[in-house]
């Protein structure tokens, strides 16, 4: 749908110069940068309700639909919007004291002079369809928060829509918890941990819960363990109640059946109507508690991620969920049930073209993460210092090349219902005023006025028979904590199959044969009844609520895996239930679980009646028949496979991992690459001293050929020298004698060199010595790499062996007649 203005964009204002004077030029954001979420501040009195009004009647004049979450009771001025702009049409709205023609000539004219005629107004009332919602109250439309936690729709086919799923569970725990006033660590919280997977374990299994049926299981939980403790150990049997009575006390509170039924929380069908309009959907929370308002929100916005999760990806804006007042709801420290789906939006919404705008008056009440994620920011007049710091320190992320300084004074010099325009990817913030409102904006809408609003077109609840009823005052859930009753185990334990209501036939079966007489068994096979908190309930199908039971049978069977060679002796158990039972039981139907004697009871349960089975319980020929093919089927196909490295004569051990054996593989392989290369080590090094040592006397050698020439060349030369030079100069010595010195100088030139070349000679064998050691060195070196590489290859020659049964391997040591509620 195009923007009824002719303008590319919404057109939240105009731009100002410097001096806050209007420049003409409209303001207009992209709906789509919305996708990367927003944030509106402004401290009382900065004009930041009217622009996220404005912000809003352009996002729905767009065609995009909002839920707008209003604490206050201000958002619901959105539909006070008359197109006529008559007095009567204002006059319910305005306040005592204040004339109604004036109030509408005010409004005529100030949307006049931006522009806004009324053509806008009557274009925003018929493509939208406008809705109030009211949690806990009867105001305008209730909103079913608690009064059915039903199992979401396709919870868990893939592992975004578990996630989601699991966000609403957390969402939901959170938010009852807060009613009582319970807060704590999801991940820590014993009364955390049991409601979350109480609810869980109920929508794993199809089921949709009501408060009186979750107090019901958290006093008698149809669970063991909660991860892999004991549930006592995590929660006790007296927390358990406590808690129970803590929740039961919301049930008993007058006026709490107003919390039950109302319009489905399905975000959906909250955001479009059935014609395709897009709607907005305004929930009201003035009237309700902190706590209250907790639940609402968290529950909420948890429906809301599960939602987007299930559309496709896109980049253009979908929907927005817009959250006036955000403080408390995304704190810097604190957990509230609220922050954590907050962040999850603020985080992933945008690549299903959900945004998300928070409007605050302080910014050190939002997480420094939500202002973070956010790449619009609006940013009105701030009351102290210490708030523009927060603010400009939370912008950071979106800032980029911004002057903060700058920016800093820029918001100082705000004026009344003036602004900074800053989206990130952009240098220079925009200064704007937002232009008037198209909605009356009278002041928080609370209360009987409330139903009063014109235009409601709310998603009507739902009917009574979908609706789960509040508890009547003095019921057992209204007045006191009632009964027990089996439910679906979750943590740990496998979930339980959707309940059946007792009477109602279970899968395959026929209620109406059931008799309350159990069919004869034969003597001497013991007779158990499921318990229904089993953790492996669900797999055999059994039905919790139901008092129909289906005959089963379960087996223990021990086999002794035997094999010398391997050293293996290992005595394994085998269990397993067979159901339902036909005219002929093949053993290898059998279920396979891990049960024990808590999860066959004695007695039977209540009631109980007895569904009639083709099978001959009543024979004992039945039972060692079945013993007999159980048997062969085990010796067949029941084998221990180990690993085995044949080269280093290892096999594995029973219970041992694969990174435990092929580390006892490397630790041989290394042992036997040691043994290997000590041999060649002790051949080598011999070798490498002699060449040491050879080296070490070539050295000495080459010393004293040095020093030697050294010697003869100082002493020699210079004594002959001199005297032959000193003869020349004298003049007065005869030319015979002349010569002979230099004869004699001549001769010792000549025995200096072959000093010298001596010298050299030695210093040249030092260096073939060295050479030598080197070569050696080297062959030792490369001997070992190759010793280390052929035995690494050697510790990874892993293979597996098998190690089967023999019949005499086989003992069967329970065959058990187990009643199975379906």
């Amino acid at each position: 749908m195009s923007n009824p203005s002719g303008s590319e964009g919404l057109y939240v204002g105009e731009r100002s110069d410097d001096s806050g004077a209007r420049t003409g030029e409209r303001a207009l954001v992209d709906a789509d940068d919305l996708t990367t979420h927003g944030v509106i501040v402004g401290m009382t009195g900065s004009g930041k309700t009217g622009l996220a009004i404005s912000l809003i009647e352009e996002v729905l004049l767009s065609g995009v639909p909002v839920l707008a979450i209003d604490p206050k009771g201000d958002l619901a001025d959105l539909l006070l919007t008359f197109p006529e702009l008559r007095p009567d049409d204002f006059a319910p709205w305005v306040p005592d004291g204040d004339d109604p023609s004036q109030v509408a000539t005010t409004w005529r004219e100030g949307l006049a002079d931006w522009g806004v005629g009324p053509e806008r107004i009557a274009a925003l009332r018929s493509r939208v369809r406008m809705g109030v919602y009211t949690p806990g109250s009867t105001a305008a439309t209730p909103l079913d928060v608690v009064g059915s936690l039903g199992a979401p729709a396709g919870s868990g086919g893939t592992p975004a829509e578990a996630e989601a799923v699991e966000a609403e569970v957390q969402a939901i725990t959170s938010g009852l918890l807060g009613l009582v006033g319970i807060e704590g660590d999801p991940l820590a919280s014993p009364e955390h941990l049991l409601v979350a997977n109480l609810v869980h374990a109920a929508w794993s299994a199809g089921e949709s819960l009501d408060l009186a049926t979750l107090l019901q299981r958290i006093q008698d939980p149809p669970m063991r363990r909660l991860g892999v403790m004991e549930l006592d150990t995590v929660i006790g049997p007296d927390a358990r109640t406590k808690l129970a009575v803590r929740l039961n006390g919301i049930l008993a509170a007058p006026g709490f059946q107003d919390w039950f039924g109302g319009a489905p929380l399905d975000p959906q069908r909250l955001l479009f109507a059935d014609d395709g309009r897009p709607s907005l959907a305004v929930i009201a929370l003035s009237h309700l508690s902190d706590a209250e308002r907790q639940l609402v929100v968290s529950r909420v916005l948890a429906s809301v991620i599960r939602w987007f999760r299930s559309q496709p990806g896109t980049d253009r804006l979908r929907a927005l969920v817009y959250l006036d007042e955000v403080a408390g709801y995304a704190p810097p420290t604190a957990q509230p049930a609220t922050k954590a789906p907050i962040l999850t939006i603020l985080k992933q919404a945008r690549a299903f073209g959900v945004g998300m705008v928070l409007a605050t008056q302080n910014p050190v009440d939002l997480d420094y993460k939500a202002m973070s994620n956010a790449g619009t920011w609006m940013v009105g007049r701030l009351q102290t210092e210490r708030d523009k710091a927060r603010l400009l320190e939370g912008m950071a992320p979106a800032a980029g090349g911004v002057d903060v300084a700058a920016l800093d004074a820029s918001i100082t010099a705000l004026d009344k219902r003036q602004f900074l325009w800053h989206r990130t990817g952009s240098d220079v913030p925009v200064r704007f005023g937002s232009r008037w409102a198209m909605s009356y904006l009278r002041g928080p809408v609370t209360g009987s006025q409330l139903a009063q609003l014109p235009g409601r077109e709310e998603v009507p609840p739902a009917t009574a028979a979908a609706a789960t009823a509040a508890p009547a005052p003095g019921s057992a859930a209204a007045g006191a904590v009632p009964a027990a009753a089996p439910a679906p185990a979750p943590g740990v334990d496998a979930p339980v199959a959707a309940t059946t209501p007792p009477g109602v036939d279970g899968p395959g079966t026929a209620a109406g044969d059931a008799s309350p007489v159990m069919p004869e068994v034969a003597d001497g096979v013991p007779v158990r009844y499921l318990d229904p908190a089993a953790p492996w309930a669900a797999a055999v199908g059994a039905v919790p609520t139901s008092t129909a039971l289906q005959a089963g049978i379960a087996l223990r069977v021990s086999l002794l895996f035997d094999d010398a060679k391997a050293g293996v002796r290992e005595v394994q158990e085998w269990e397993a239930v067979l159901a339902p039972l036909g005219d002929v039981v093949d053993p290898a139907t059998a279920t396979v679980v891990d049960h024990d004697d808590r999860d066959l009871r004695p007695d039977a349960p209540a009631a109980a009646t007895y569904l009639p089975t083709p099978a001959r319980i009543g024979t004992k020929s039945f039972y060692t028949d079945l013993s007999k093919r159980l048997k062969d089927l085990l010796v067949r196909e029941q084998v221990l496979t180990v690993p085995v490295n044949r080269t280093l004569k290892l096999w594995g051990r029973v219970g041992e991992t694969a990174e435990e054996f092929a580390a006892r593989c490397d630790e041989a392989a290394q042992a036997a690459a040691d043994a290997e290369a000590a041999k060649v080590r002790e051949k080598l090094t011999a070798r490498i001293e002699r060449s040491r040592a050879a080296v070490e006397t070539a050295r000495r050698r080459a010393d004293s050929a040095a020093e030697a020439a050294d010697a003869a060349g100082s002493t020699e030369l210079t004594d002959v020298a001199g005297s032959l030079l000193g003869g020349l100069l004298g003049g007065r010595s005869r030319t015979r004698g002349l010569a002979t010195a230099a004869r004699t100088a001549m001769a010792g030139r000549e025995r200096v060199g072959k000093a010298r070349q001596r010298a050299d000679d030695a210093a040249a064998a030092v260096a073939d010595k060295a050479d030598d050691v080197a070569a050696l060195e080297q062959e030792l070196a490369e001997q070992l790499v190759a010793i280390d590489d052929e035995w690494r290859a050697v510790a990874d020659e892993v293979q597996e062996a098998q190690i089967t049964l023999s019949r005499t391997d086989v003992t069967v040591e329970m065959v058990t007649l187990v009643w199975i509620p379906v």
